[in-house]
């Protein structure tokens, strides 16, 4: 079974892509879709984000949310705004932000793979977004989010997507948020059979964002097994970039007390682990080991002394980990981030003023500002089948939802 094949995608008309294409589902709170959503009646967020067209206050996991979200697809459907391809391409995903430049391949990936961990994993899932993703693909009968998937770059591939990208793409979008997306159907026989034989050379994918999309894909396959190999609900929506090309920002930690210490008390605790010099300025980390720390108005910088960083274990070598490991666990009594909600985390996109604000609020007592997790971390600990703490990764640019979706007929 191949690791990915090309697909049918159910995408806009080029005409009607910008006023469809929509942030990721995940990254807009209901109140923010609905504001982003306000005159504009093609907008995928009526289909990522359904609740916005049903009563304020309802529950976004009420079977009446998915269904309005199934409606809305089929009606732009029947509206003509969105068309399904004749025939199985794959598609070539470009993402601009200031400088940086990203393409990526646009095609459906096997689950099986991902089962078997061909297509590696690096997170556990939370099982109510993974439950919120597996109705919503059965409603709609269709993957409309893509998982985020990276592998190491190949020369080759390179050449063929520089060749093909000198074509005038199909969409050219630039989002609101400034992010510039362009996108080009790869329909030639001769490419699809050369992208086929890439990537059957390739031993292994990784999954960067969207673990609870790909687990629910697994899990909606297992439910519709129908012995079909190629049936297209063994396979998933998916957008593969190179290692070469991603960019992962820092992902901060907030915490809302110091665990009844005073400030001189809380700097004597964490002086045993780490090294704490005053900073200045606010501080962003420069090199692994390193952290800023932010608390009553003022940054410190903070170093973790080398004898507690281990020399072969992928996870506890993270930054997140040492921090966690201690600082945040044996310190202010942090040991389940994912459900203690004194701790919070703010994605380095909001840049160190984001960490300032909330604590100058009163709402979080101390901030600290990471140094970002490489990329070559997140393989080593997929390939040694761990698995990394949460919120250890930011990628920017984000994927739009609405340029092509996956029906699972």
């Amino acid at each position: 079974m191949p690791l990915i094949r090309p697909f049918r995608g159910l995408r806009p008309y080029a005409k009607y892509a910008p006023e469809v294409l929509a942030p990721p589902y995940d990254v807009l709170n209901t109140a923010e879709a609905r504001e982003q959503a306000k005159g504009r009646p093609l907008s995928f967020l009526h289909i990522s984000k359904p609740e916005i067209d049903l009563p304020e206050g309802t529950d976004p996991y009420d079977l009446k949310v998915y269904q309005t979200g199934a409606l809305n697809l089929q009606h732009l459907i029947k509206e003509q705004v969105l068309f399904r391809e004749a025939k199985e391409c794959y598609y070539l995903y470009r993402l601009t932000m200031a400088e940086h430049v990203q393409t990526g391949l646009v095609a459906i990936a096997s689950v099986p793979a991902y089962v078997e961990n061909t297509i590696k994993k690096h997170e556990f899932t939370r099982p109510q977004k993974e439950d919120d993703r597996v109705r919503q693909i059965d409603e709609l009968n269709a993957q409309t989010g893509p998982v985020f998937l990276t592998y190491r770059h190949n020369s080759e591939f390179d050449i063929l997507v520089s060749k093909w990208t000198e074509k005038t793409p199909e969409y050219d979008v630039t989002a609101g948020d400034g992010i510039r997306h362009e996108f080009w159907p790869v329909d030639e026989e001769k490419v699809i059979s050369q992208i086929n034989i890439i990537f059957a050379q390739t031993e292994v994918l990784y999954i960067a964002d969207g673990h609870h999309r790909s687990a629910a894909a697994a899990r909606v396959a297992e439910k519709r097994n129908s012995g079909n190999e190629q049936a297209n609900h063994n396979y998933f929506l998916s957008v593969i970039f190179p290692d070469n090309q991603m960019k992962i920002l820092d992902y901060n930690r907030v915490i809302k007390d110091l665990q009844g210490m005073s400030k001189d008390d809380f700097i004597a605790a964490l002086s045993k682990s780490f090294e704490v010099k005053a900073s200045n300025a606010p501080y962003k980390p420069t090199k692994t080991g390193e952290f800023g720390m932010y608390l009553d108005k003022s940054w410190y910088r903070l170093n973790i002394r080398p004898e507690n960083i281990p020399q072969n274990d992928p996870v506890r070598q993270l930054d997140v980990s040492l921090l966690a490991e201690y600082l945040i666990e044996p310190i202010l009594k942090i040991s389940d981030p994912r459900r203690d909600d004194r701790i919070d985390f703010v994605g380095g996109i909001r840049g160190l003023e984001g960490l300032e604000k909330r604590v100058d609020s009163g709402e979080m007592a101390v901030a600290f500002s990471l140094y970002p997790t490489k990329l070559s971390q997140l393989m080593a600990v997929a390939d040694a089948n761990e698995v990394m703490p949460p919120k250890s990764t930011w990628f920017e640019p984000k994927l739009a939802d609405g340029l092509v979706s996956h029906v699972l007929d």
